[in-house]
């Protein structure tokens, strides 16, 4: 049996750390208006994880940001030192933590299989994959 190799992210400036097994719940696009906020672009590329597979290195370093957006009580995390979003908790997700695409180690090989609240998405973006779900 293969084992699943460790994958790295951190934020930009390296004092929070997140180590991952396992394959993810999901890779998903999304491009409603509080992830184009957290991003600071059109849309996010993230990747969800169970919480078991999940080691923080910093973690207690970590400023937290509640709000209700349109999954429910959101708990977005991110660096006081460099201000990169390292990782969201959103219900009924609480037991996963959802990790900016960006923030992982070149290599990483996630590929988004799903695409969110497409209706807000800017209208010169174009999500494109055969194995792409997209959803209003």
């Amino acid at each position: 049996m293969t084992e699943t190799p460790t994958r790295h992210a951190s934020c930009r400036c390296g004092q929070i750390r997140i180590a991952r097994t396992g394959e993810p719940i999901r890779v998903s696009v999304c491009h409603c208006r509080e992830c184009k906020a957290w991003s600071g672009s059109a849309l996010v590329a993230q990747v969800r994880f169970p919480e078991e597979q999940v080691r923080t290195e910093g973690e207690a370093q970590a400023k937290m940001w509640q709000y209700t957006g349109d999954s429910g009580n959101t708990a977005d995390f991110f660096c006081p030192t460099c201000g990169s979003g390292v990782w969201y908790r959103a219900q009924p997700y609480h037991d996963a933590y959802t990790i900016p695409l960006g923030n992982f180690e070149p290599g990483h090989g996630f590929v988004s299989d799903y695409s969110v609240y497409e209706e807000r998405r800017e209208p010169w973006v174009s999500i494109t994959g055969e194995a792409i779900d997209h959803y209003d």
